[in-house]
């Protein structure tokens, strides 16, 4: 036991030490060998012994018995020993030797209740036995029931109040019980911190899982969780004792080492440091308890990234539309013409929209891509070589747009405008300056002589400059076929 000398008395926490020598009641202390280590002024009186004759005795040495008492009290301790848990033994007769020097032993009838004291690796280190001698009780009870002469005046009253406090201290055992089962098993984490080191006082399961299982019992914060030095934690402990005021966090990040030798882990927590005050108002502890809420900070922090993100496209496919509207209408003379040319081009744009969502616009093929507006006219009638590559969504709207005018203008004035007429698409992957570039040709074969137009329409323009700055498209109008070479500056390539 502790007498209090490493600065715990007076600090606003109780000296454990002196209120185990004050306690009323008879209580030891057994190590794992059964050896007493510590007994109070009480238990030595109850026992007939000096604390020097207890001390570093086996119990059963100092008070032999081989009959069933001594049984029963020893399979008490290997149980409490073996499982972590109490047990009591509420009624045992145990003779005790006479102190009068004639060597005899009395019988004597107690009331036992072992407890376990948790050493660092979760283990049974000691026990603590509260046994009180109930020999009088015992014999008043048998005077009630039977076997014995009846009861002198007032003797009943005694035997009656000594039933009400029995079953009140049941009672009191199974409310304490109760409130440990439902601390332990609460959803949330909790723990009780001692001031002015912060050491662990208790600690629940889901605490246990939050800080990875880790021994914390009796060890002070920062030597339990060394990584909590630096993050801010232990300035807010403070700051509670200091104030007796709570402190609220949400969505606090923390970063923890959740496995031994494992990277720091940052986890977000909303929490309550509740300051524990005694009966004079001086804060001695801390009462944690919160619940880890890194899942939904990650999901508030993803579906904000997806709102942002689909903000911008909105509002990039809007400006999309609006050129595509103003130029279909700036060349198309006719309300009807500008109707079909108008909804084709929508339409190129929403298909391409349907291939990225598929993959929650991430990429898209660009074999997919060409094949929305290649394969209407049929298999036989178009070739696609080259390396699997998937585009970044940028990429493969632009393309999309640049292929729907192609195929558009090739179905009314070039090989697709009459049998036998092919289109064969070609590309390739090179590294220019460091980065990768597709390059890719647009052949048109077997089709009508080509001649280059008079006039420079939508379609021309929009081939010619949708890829901007990321890279380039050239149209060369030859007799023999319509030939669109394209370079692009990849943010991606496979």
């Amino acid at each position: 036991m502790s007498d209090g000398a490493d600065g715990s008395a007076g600090s606003g926490a109780p000296d454990f030490a002196a209120l185990f020598q004050a306690l009323p009641g008879p209580h030891m202390v057994l190590d794992r060998n059964l050896c007493i280590v510590e007994a109070n002024p009480a238990y030595c009186e109850a026992v007939e012994r000096r604390r020097e004759e207890l001390i570093g005795r086996n119990i059963f040495e100092l008070f032999p018995n081989d009959g069933p008492s001594g049984q029963r009290l020893r399979s008490s301790f290997e149980q409490v020993l073996a499982t972590g848990a109490p047990h009591s033994l509420p009624l045992i007769p145990y003779p005790i030797q006479l102190r009068n020097g004639g060597g005899g032993f009395e019988l004597r009838y107690w009331s036992a209740a072992h407890a376990p004291l948790l050493g660092p690796d979760q283990r049974t280190a000691f026990i603590v036995q509260n046994t009180v001698d109930v020999t009088e009780l015992q014999k008043l009870k048998q005077m009630a029931y039977g076997g014995g002469s009846a009861p002198e005046p007032g003797e009943a009253d005694i035997f009656q109040r000594a039933r009400e406090v029995e079953a009140v201290n049941a009672a009191l055992r199974t409310e304490m019980q109760g409130l440990r089962d439902l601390f332990e098993q609460a959803p949330g984490f909790m723990a009780v911190l001692v001031a002015p080191d912060f050491h662990f006082l208790m600690v629940n399961a889901a605490y246990q899982q939050l800080i990875g299982r880790r021994p914390v019992i009796g060890r002070a914060l920062h030597e339990a969780l060394p990584e909590i030095e630096g993050q801010g934690f232990l300035d807010l402990l403070r700051k509670v004792i200091e104030t007796r005021e709570p402190f609220i966090g949400e969505a606090q990040s923390v970063l923890l080492e959740r496995s031994p030798g494992a990277p720091l882990e940052e986890r977000f927590l909303d929490f309550i440091y509740q300051p524990i005050v005694d009966a004079a108002g001086e804060a001695w502890g801390v009462f944690v308890e919160g619940a880890d809420v890194t899942d939904r900070v990650r999901a508030e922090l993803q579906q904000k990234l997806l709102v942002d993100e689909l903000n911008h496209r909105v509002k990039n496919t809007l400006a999309t539309v609006q050129a595509i509207a103003a130029q279909t209408l700036r060349t198309t003379r006719e309300p009807a013409g500008f109707k079909l040319a108008f909804e084709a081009r929508l339409m190129a744009l929403s298909s391409t929209h349907d291939l990225l969502t598929a993959t929650s616009w991430r990429s898209a093929a660009l074999t997919d891509v060409l094949n929305l507006e290649l394969h209407p006219f049929g298999s036989d009638r178009y070739s696609c070589t080259g390396p699997d590559l998937d585009l970044a969504p940028s990429e493969a709207l632009a393309l999309g747009l640049i292929f729907h005018e192609l195929a558009t203008n090739a179905a009314k004035y070039g090989a697709l405008s009459r049998p036998g007429g092919q289109v064969i698409v070609s590309w390739s992957i090179v590294a220019k300056e460091g980065l990768p570039w597709l390059e890719l040709e647009w052949r048109e074969a077997s089709g009508p002589e080509v001649k280059p137009p008079s006039r420079r329409g939508f379609g021309s323009r929009l081939i010619e400059r949708s890829l901007g700055a990321a890279g380039s498209s050239v149209l060369k109008f030859q007799s023999d076929g319509l030939i669109c070479r394209i370079g692009l500056r990849l943010s991606r390539a496979e």
